[in-house]
């Protein structure tokens, strides 16, 4: 089923030719940003050339950034499959579009509401929420599964009843991989009236996403986790949107966009999206059969992420697989091969007689680039009782790695924990 061709992915990413010191380096960092294919740096070049200038004008280069906002928006509704582009809305990150939320749904709650929000989450998805407790909302966080990272949802079941106003969750955990049953936890949300709020930021490389299917009535992620520019997207159900408060400037055409966008970075997110509509078309034909009822860019978007997924999963089980080899590490999450459809191919490790810290400064030096420390999933770290201890190291695949990278790193990581 998997024919994606690994050569001519690396070659639409110019920057994986870095090296540290002579040795080639191997970009594990993705979850905390991935790197963009050179068609993104060329479009961001080519706006600066010939489109660059503010909205609305009756001149040349306004209509094409006006023509390119229209186009990047219809880009991003193929993305996520929203019903519509005026459901898509584009901002600096998505901190700030949780925040521009939380504060426009708080207008509307009162003392004795609630919000669930859970420990597996990025601070982002969190701490807009709990701002609101100033204004007498309770907040709940719903707790894990300390074994594997995966979310207890009997104490979801506890905690969602009729004055639950808002379920905020993330797609996937940023910090162990844990893929949360988006969909399920959804149905249940909407069965007592509450609104759903989404973090697809770090699920959003890994995978197809499709908002209609899952219902939710918001989404917000961030382009740069996805072969694209520093961006935030937000979608929002229309009709939900168009009832919420909005803190804007009154001619804003956006409710939702606070001031003049980031163009360059709009048009990058655009190129990134064609990018990935491209991987579908030259590898994802494995996979047309299951997306029936879709055409056009579309189509090519789910059988690309699809691909891509499929890939994925077999550079996690080789992962796995060795990292298994070595006593001296904990992997944190779901390991269960039966499972691995529940997990992104990002791992959270510790090493036996190395702080975190200590992991990533020694395979730093050997051309690994790999994070260490909370990622701000604050909560799950204090839960496992890392925090003090320095966190974990975080280990992210995405489909420019290759398994050479991976034995590559289970080598040096043997290696690591032999010098002691």
């Amino acid at each position: 089923m998997n024919n994606l061709n690994p050569v001519w992915i690396r070659e639409q990413f110019p920057s994986l030719e870095q090296r540290v010191d002579t040795t080639q380096a191997v970009y594990f960092d993705g979850p905390g940003g991935t790197q963009v294919p050179k068609r993104v740096m060329e479009s961001v070049n080519q706006y600066y050339l010939k489109m660059n200038s503010n909205i609305e004008g009756a001149f040349l280069t306004s209509q094409k950034s006006d023509q390119m906002l229209t186009n990047a928006r219809n880009a991003m509704a193929d993305f996520l499959n929203a019903r519509s582009a005026k459901e898509i809305s584009f901002g600096l990150n998505m901190t700030t579009h949780t925040f521009n939320i939380s504060r426009a749904i708080g207008k509307s709650l009162k003392p004795g509401d609630e919000i669930i929000v859970t420990v597996l989450d990025h601070e982002a998805n969190v701490s807009p929420w709990n701002a609101l407790i100033e204004n007498g909302i309770k907040v709940n966080c719903i707790d894990i599964r300390t074994e594997d990272c995966t979310l207890d949802l009997e104490d979801l079941e506890s905690k969602l009843n009729e004055r639950t106003k808002v379920v905020a969750l993330g797609y996937a955990s940023n910090a162990v991989g844990t893929i949360n049953p988006v969909r399920e936890i959804i149905r249940k949300a909407h069965q007592v009236g509450a609104l759903v709020f989404v973090d697809a930021v770090h699920y959003a490389p890994h995978g197809p996403i499709d908002v209609q299917d899952l219902d939710c009535d918001f989404m917000a992620c961030s382009t740069y986790k996805f072969f694209g520019p520093h961006l935030g997207v937000l979608y929002g159900k229309q009709e939900i949107l168009d009832q919420l408060p909005a803190y804007k400037v009154r001619p804003a055409y956006d409710r939702f966009e606070i001031g003049t966008q980031n163009h360059e970075g709009i048009v990058g997110a655009m190129a990134a999206i064609e990018y990935l509509a491209d991987v579908g078309d030259h590898y994802g034909k494995s996979f047309l059969n299951q997306y029936q009822d879709l055409e056009g860019r579309r189509l090519k978007l789910k059988t690309g992420l699809s691909v891509i997924e499929y890939y994925e999963k077999e550079l996690m089980e080789r992962l796995l697989a060795g990292l298994e080899e070595v006593p001296e590490v904990k992997i944190w999450g779901i390991t269960d091969r039966r499972l691995l459809h529940q997990r992104t191919p990002t791992l959270g490790f510790t090493v036996t007689g190395f702080s975190p810290r200590k992991v990533a400064e020694s395979l730093g030096c050997k051309g690994f680039f790999l994070w260490d420390g909370d990622f701000y999933a604050q909560a799950l770290i204090e839960r496992l009782g890392l925090l003090s201890s320095g966190g974990l190291v975080r280990l992210g695949l995405v489909h420019y790695n290759t398994s050479q990278e991976i034995d590559r790193f289970l080598f040096e990581i043997k290696r690591l924990v032999r010098s002691t």
